[in-house]
């Protein structure tokens, strides 16, 4: 860990020479990638620096204790040491989070899909509840959502809903959701009061944005039809539904949400990029996947990640073994304390792969 530190700060020193040289303005380009690097490295160097600076006043403190003769003297020199050793293990902490391997994406917006799984109806309202869940806690945090896509049933549950959330880290806290969610309750279809298991899937994927993926026009089969609702019922009389196929890659994406084709379009071009992004993701991700299986999930949607019993009021996520007995107020978008476990999780498992590599 320290010779990587070194290393980062030898590189922050690099950049305050370029800063400092006036040529640097003719290529703001350059110039703007430097100084984000600058400032993305400065609260590294500056713990690191406090760190080594603690290091060295605790083997100045150690030497100091071995040629103290008084006791009182003795005393305030070993409390001091104590002092600096906690301070030196709390810095060391913060470095070892500093480095630890980040998921580029993770600044990112979101595009979540819920589709309804095995139970039917039971399936599908339980979809739309987990649709309001997401959209309490995006409000909760101060982001955005909108509605891109809705296939609903005649009892008001979603077969498929696709949905943004636009906010700072959406993708870091929210990348943890994707998975097979399973429901146990007695179904409101249900009359003999027998309680069911259904499922529902949830793929929360990095929002891309164009420059991030280049389409090429020709490769895109455009059709429109008009937008229904519940049971086929229409609820527009105009074609202004979007269906857009990929042919390269065989991706089919719907948008019926907006009342405008124009801006179905648009939406539809949303998720289209988003699906391809996270296919390329999925692919130079493969390699490393394989060799590091963290401890909470891989994200895939056929993963059974989380249970949410309603006769025990219990929702326990399966893969680091946490249970909460307050599933009414997770569903209404308390998920903090869900999500706060699955972030230390996955951040002790990759400090740890860390420590592993070197």
């Amino acid at each position: 860990m320290l010779d990587r530190l070194k290393s980062v700060e030898d590189r922050y020193e690099e950049l305050n020479i370029l800063l400092g040289d006036p040529t640097m303005f003719n290529d703001q380009e350059r110039y703007q990638k430097i100084v984000k690097e600058h400032a993305e490295l400065g609260p590294i160097v500056e713990c690191y620096r406090a760190y080594e600076r603690t290091l060295r006043e605790i083997e100045e403190g150690k030497e100091l204790l071995a040629g103290a003769t008084e006791r009182e003297f003795r005393e305030l020199v070993r409390e001091d040491l104590n002092a600096l050793e906690a301070r030196a293990v709390a810095l060391e902490a913060d470095l070892r989070e500093m480095i630890a391997p980040r998921d580029p994406n993770d600044n990112r917006s979101v595009i979540v899909e819920i589709r309804a799984g095995a139970g039917g109806e039971e399936a599908a309202l339980f979809a739309s509840v987990l649709y309001r869940m997401y959209t309490q806690y995006a409000a909760a945090r101060g982001w955005r959502h909108e509605l891109l896509d809705l296939n609903e049933t005649e009892l008001g549950g979603f077969k498929e809903v696709v949905f943004s959330i636009d906010g700072k880290g959406a993708f870091s806290r929210l990348k943890y959701e994707s998975g097979v969610h399973r429901v146990q309750r007695v179904p409101v279809t249900e009359s003999g009061g027998r309680i069911h298991t259904s499922t529902v899937t949830v793929a929360v994927l990095p929002e891309a944005e164009e420059v991030d993926v280049e389409i090429n026009p020709n490769d895109l089969e455009i059709d429109t039809f008009r937008a229904s609702g519940a049971g086929g019922q229409h609820i527009n009389k105009t074609e202004s539904a979007i269906r857009i196929t990929h042919r390269p890659s065989g991706i089919v994406v719907t948008c019926q949400d907006q009342r405008s084709q124009y801006k179905n379009k648009d939406k539809a071009m949303l998720i289209l990029r988003t699906k391809l992004l996270e296919n390329e993701r999925a692919r130079t991700e493969g390699a490393r996947a394989a060799d590091r299986r963290s401890q909470v999930g891989t994200g895939d949607r056929s993963e059974r990640i989380r249970t949410y019993n309603f006769p025990q009021s219990r929702v326990t996520d399966h893969r680091i073994g946490l249970t909460l007995y307050r599933i009414d107020a997770v569903l209404e978008g308390d998920l903090d304390d869900v999500i706060n476990a699955l972030v230390a999780a996955d951040r002790a498992d990759a400090l740890g792969h860390g420590d592993a590599e070197e």
